[in-house]
């Protein structure tokens, strides 16, 4: 219960993140974003990394399941970013919804790991959800939905170089160095993104409670795997759509449409169900055991 709970914590920092990311995109650039959000997350971590001694030389992300690592998160926080700026929230964050899927496709595909047909339905299912949302085609289309989907591969590729980053290098200088490349990122985008706009009280505000909720989400998503049974706790993941539908009506006045309910709906089931016949299939593992809890780049 303590588990579940602490993942539902989890995914409401990484959401609220998102809102107030969205927030400030009224008044500053992706880029720019990336730049401040990264500043007040890299002190953060660099403070947490500090004290736990968890600090190591800069040339560890020389190696490559690392560099890979952090060049696939800051592929997809600029993705999602743009995606995110430019889409409801909830539909955003129903894309995002198919990263386990994804990942256990991509662990059968490039890691060898066995998926049987159950699963490889489970994941076709969860796709065709995902088109729901899109709406490739369709008048309903919005371009930037596929900046979200770009940003599901690119998290893809992030948790299955994750699943091969030595045990030696401990977790928080893994987040460390992906701040900071976060950080640089976005420093070097911000002309290209249109340059530098003068922040208010407000915007500086919501940068660093972003910052601030990234963290608590990190935080408690990592209670939760450690506190409770991966089987009881991983499938409150997905409470961060309730969350994103809850923020976006109230902050927002966005409602969900049809399609993007029959969409996440699906989505969830079909990530459930596989999550559920792996654990049946194979109880030594976690579904989708390359993935981290959260789902969603956060820049760490």
């Amino acid at each position: 219960m303590r588990g579940s709970l602490f993942m539902m914590i989890a995914m409401a920092g990484y959401t609220g993140n998102d809102a107030l990311t969205k927030l400030a995109g009224t008044h500053i650039n992706a880029a720019q974003i990336m730049l401040v959000r990264g500043l007040f997350a890299t002190a953060i971590v660099g403070l947490l990394a500090w004290q736990q001694g968890a600090l190591r030389p800069w040339r560890t992300i020389l190696v490559p399941a690392l560099g890979v690592r952090v060049l696939a998160e800051l592929t997809a926080t600029f993705a999602f970013l743009i995606g995110l700026l430019q889409l409801p929230l909830a539909n955003a964050t129903a894309i995002m919804q198919a990263l386990p899927l994804a990942i256990t496709m991509g662990a059968a595909l490039f890691l060898h790991e066995p998926v049987g047909w159950r699963r490889w339905s489970a994941i076709g299912a969860g796709f065709i959800g995902v088109l729901i949302i899109v709406r490739p085609g369709f008048e309903g289309f919005n371009r930037f939905a596929l900046f979200n989907l770009f940003a599901v591969l690119a998290c893809t590729v992030r948790d299955l170089a994750t699943s091969r980053v030595p045990r030696s290098i401990p977790s928080l200088f893994v987040a460390l160095s992906t701040s900071v490349a976060v950080t640089i990122g976005g420093l070097l985008a911000v002309v290209p993104f249109g340059g530098w706009t003068p922040m208010e009280d407000a915007t500086v505000g919501m940068m660093a409670g972003a910052s601030v909720l990234v963290v608590v989400g990190y935080q408690f998503a990592a209670m939760a795997v450690r506190t409770g049974q991966m089987s009881a706790v991983a499938p409150f993941r997905y409470t961060a759509l309730l969350w994103s539908i809850l923020l976006s009506i109230v902050i927002f006045n966005q409602y969900p449409d049809l399609p993007m309910i029959v969409g996440a709906t699906i989505i969830v089931g079909s990530g459930i169900y596989a999550f559920w016949r792996e654990r049946r299939v194979n109880k030594t593992k976690p579904a989708a055991s390359t993935t981290g809890p959260n789902m969603a780049p956060d820049g760490i």
